[in-house]
């Protein structure tokens, strides 16, 4: 009967672990007395550096400085918390781990059965219905060796050949369901994969969670990969394949490579890119940041390289991870194979040295999300480049450090074809500011007199600046009294409205029908806006217009001309100043007739905007 300990007793686990055994695993130890000595398994130092007290059952490093009992040893090792050391070091030695009532550990009872399955699996790879998944293992360049290195076996394609098996093994058929291996069929538990190639999850001390299935025959009709469901111990949001086999290059090089599949991880490291890991099923998020960064340097100097393939669903997948980027303080980078191919396909294709190649830093990944934001727009117009500024500059706001932000602010000035790189890196520097002074404070409510709601993103509206309020002032004259700005209003196009929250409510006006629907019907009107909005926040935005106070006594046609005038004079301005970038971008090599298409627009621009100045409404 094995030994016993209740999980977090650490004194009696300490009883029963020696620290000479683990220390030896790790280093070879020289001495027969109370002290050993041996090389430094941390910092590799000379033969005499580390020593190993038995009496004490304690480690040092003379060299590193690093030092103490069993379970530090463990954690420093394996990279783990002090609570899965314990754990680690329990399973090693054999202990059972019981609960705080006595019982055995679930938790511990599911890797156990975990541990059974996965030699199971891969003593069945060998038999001879597994022969179509060697085959498939084959194709991909991987041999037995290398299976045998990822731990990779074979389900068979019974109903309940592994169910049976754990069963002999003293697992009852609650412990099987529970732990995902089995699953409830009409006559009792039945395997949960079958006939699939397996590949074992572990977690980052090297115990298995999971598997990942993937289908062989043309007569299953299931998913290409079966992953185990969700379990007291496996959670797809944090666990990353191949953590195991990469968590000490990892550490050593402050560098981790993250591939979208298993035989991704596989090809990788079996090109020598040793650092490989992948999800198991889901987008990289912040959970996977956290395990990560256990093993990263935090200082800075870490790189963390993700390769997607190049087609629509992998640049969504590398927008997806690029969400969670400053949750790093690695630098991040992203690498796309040619010809769209994966890491396994590139090493078949090309051979290990391409895939190497592959994983150098090639774009940071800030840089690769910008020019995916700016290629959806047309930047040959002002309208297209003041839409691509908008969403593009909150994005380079987001980044920590102040030099590479004011970098990538002048980059994205050239990718929209701005001349004026200062206009944008004070657009950028006031988001970041705004997003810096408004951490860990509520948003002001809608109905504060003096911001616009923050529901549509960026900086709240401040009243005080006079192109927001003239814009504010002129929506709420085109809900309030259409008749005082119709027809004219309605000649006005959403760009005129320089922040997303107004430019919202003005689609929503013009998909309503147009504020002159107004002047003979108000209250439908209204309703019609409020219909034609696209969600909640500007349906409030709305309705907040319809019923605040104009900034003004008398409500006339006089002060209805005056913001008409304002604010198509404001877009004016702006597009004079989008068509001099335009011709200062093509002066250098633009033809004559293109200069002069530029020059005479320039000059029809000016007239109207002098003609605005003098004659007022009549002009528009």
């Amino acid at each position: 009967m094995p030994a016993a300990v209740k999980r977090g007793d650490t004194s009696a686990l300490r009883r029963h672990v020696r620290i000479e055994d683990i220390a030896g695993s790790y280093t070879r130890l020289r001495g027969k007395g109370r002290e050993m000595r041996g090389t430094c398994p941390l910092c590799n130092s000379d033969e005499s550096s580390f020593s190993v007290n038995r009496d004490k059952q304690l480690f040092y490093c003379f060299n590193c400085r690093a030092g103490g009992h069993v379970i530090q040893l463990a954690m420093a090792m394996e990279h783990l918390s002090s609570a899965e050391a314990f754990e680690w070091l329990a399973r090693r030695t054999g202990l059972t781990l019981l609960d705080s009532s006595g019982q055995p550990f679930t938790r511990d009872r599911l890797l156990q059965a975990h541990q059974l399955a996965a030699q199971f699996y891969v003593d069945q790879l060998g038999s001879p219905e597994a022969e179509i998944g060697r085959k498939f293992l084959a194709e991909r360049g991987f041999d037995q060796a290398a299976a045998a290195h990822f731990g990779v076996g074979y389900s068979p394609a019974g109903w309940d050949h592994l169910t049976r098996f754990l069963r002999g093994q003293g697992f009852s058929d609650k412990e099987l369901t529970l732990s995902g291996l089995s699953q409830e069929g009409r006559r009792g538990p039945i395997d949960r994969f079958r006939g699939r190639l397996m590949w074992p999850i572990r977690d980052i001390g090297g115990e298995t969670l999971g598997f990942a299935a993937r289908r062989l025959r043309d007569n299953d009709h299931g998913p290409k990969y079966i992953n185990t469901p969700e379990t007291p111990i496996y959670k797809k949001s944090q666990v990353l394949y191949g953590i195991d086999l990469a968590k000490k290059d990892i550490a050593k090089s402050s560098r981790a490579v993250v591939v979208e599949g298993y035989t991704d991880v596989m090809a990788c490291h079996l090109a020598g890119i040793t650092t490989a890991i992948a999800t198991c099923g889901t987008a990289f998020g912040g959970d996977h940041i956290k395990n990560l960064r256990r093993l990263l340097i935090d200082n800075g100097s870490a790189r963390v390289i993700f390769t997607f393939d190049g087609d629509a669903a992998g640049q969504k997948a590398a927008l997806r991870a690029f969400e969670d980027d400053q949750k790093f303080a690695a630098e991040t980078y992203i690498a796309i194979a040619p010809d769209n191919m994966d890491p396994c396909d590139l090493r078949l294709a090309k051979g290990d040295d391409a895939v190497a190649d592959l994983v150098q830093p090639r774009t940071p990944l800030f840089e690769f999300a910008l020019r995916q934001i700016v290629a959806r727009y047309d930047l040959e117009t002002p309208a297209g480049r003041a839409a691509a500024l908008d969403e593009a500059a909150p994005v380079v706001a987001r980044i920590k450090n102040s030099a590479s932000q004011h970098e990538l602010a002048i980059q994205l000035a050239g990718m929209l074809g701005i001349h004026d790189t200062q206009s944008v890196v004070k657009r950028v520097t006031q988001l970041a500011r705004w997003a810096r002074d408004q951490a860990g404070k509520d948003p002001a409510p809608a109905s504060s007199p003096h911001t616009a709601p923050h529901a549509f993103g960026g900086p709240a509206l401040t009243l005080r600046n006079p192109v927001f309020t003239t814009e504010r002032e002129l929506l709420k004259l085109a809900l309030q009294h259409p008749d005082l700005v119709s027809p004219m209003f309605d000649a006005y196009g959403v760009d005129e409205f320089t922040d997303a929250p107004y430019a919202a409510v003005r689609a929503a006006i013009l998909d309503a029908g147009g504020a002159e629907q107004g002047v003979h019907d108000s209250h439908t009107y209204l309703v019609s806006v409020r219909e034609a909005a696209p969600d909640d926040a500007v349906r409030a935005m709305v309705t907040e217009l319809a019923v605040e106070a104009i900034h003004r006594k008398t409500v006339d046609q006089a002060y209805a001309d005056m913001q008409l005038v304002a604010v198509r004079r404001r877009a004016v301005e702006r597009r004079i100043r989008d068509v001099q970038d335009t011709f200062t971008r093509l002066y250098p090599t633009g033809d004559s007739e293109q200069l002069k298409a530029v020059q005479d627009e320039l000059w029809i621009l000016q007239q109207y905007d002098q003609a605005l100045r003098e004659q007022g409404a009549e002009a528009l």
